[in-house]
């Protein structure tokens, strides 16, 4: 696959995951985590060896400049496979090229060849740029459900010993 800009579009391999950590760390750090390409290098590799995710990457020549990561996951209610754009990162310089876009379409092919019902994705609120593209792309706004998360980390105890 290629993209507008002759970027090349592929899945990666347990091999690619030293040439994405650096765009994975920085991707983290957009959503404030700290630096850490040791540890993005070690959950992508995980990740890939495991088949946990998919991770679609963009080439311009052998250079790493984008990649988009899926999660399988499954549906009860509609009894459906789907999966889960957790994420995307274009490095800025690539950024108004078409690369997202092209990363968008590509994943949706591939998510449709793989069996799943949909994509399901979440971004920050404050990240009018993606809601747009997204928005541009099909995606829809979920008015019906609200999401809730519980940490497990021993953060909110509360939860492990509520009184039912």
């Amino acid at each position: 696959m290629t993209t507008d800009t002759d970027i090349t579009l592929q899945i990666a391999t347990v091999a690619d995951a030293v040439g994405i950590s650096p765009l994975f760390d920085a991707y983290r750090q957009f959503y404030g985590c700290r630096a850490d390409i040791a540890a993005a290098e070690a959950w992508l590799t995980h990740n890939l060896a495991e088949a946990k995710s998919t991770i679609m990457v963009a080439k311009d020549g052998s250079d790493l400049v984008a990649f988009a990561q899926l999660y399988p996951a499954l549906c009860s209610v509609d009894l459906v496979s789907y999966q889960i754009l957790y994420d995307l990162y274009v490095t800025p310089t690539y950024r108004c090229r078409g690369v997202a876009a092209s990363l968008l379409t590509a994943t949706a092919q591939w998510a449709k060849a793989q069996g799943a019902a949909r994509i399901d994705l979440e971004t920050a609120r404050d990240n009018r740029n993606a809601q747009r593209l997204y928005e541009k792309f099909g995606y829809t706004r979920d008015e019906v459900f609200m999401k809730f998360s519980l940490n497990l980390d021993g953060s909110n105890d509360k939860a492990l010993t509520a009184d039912r």
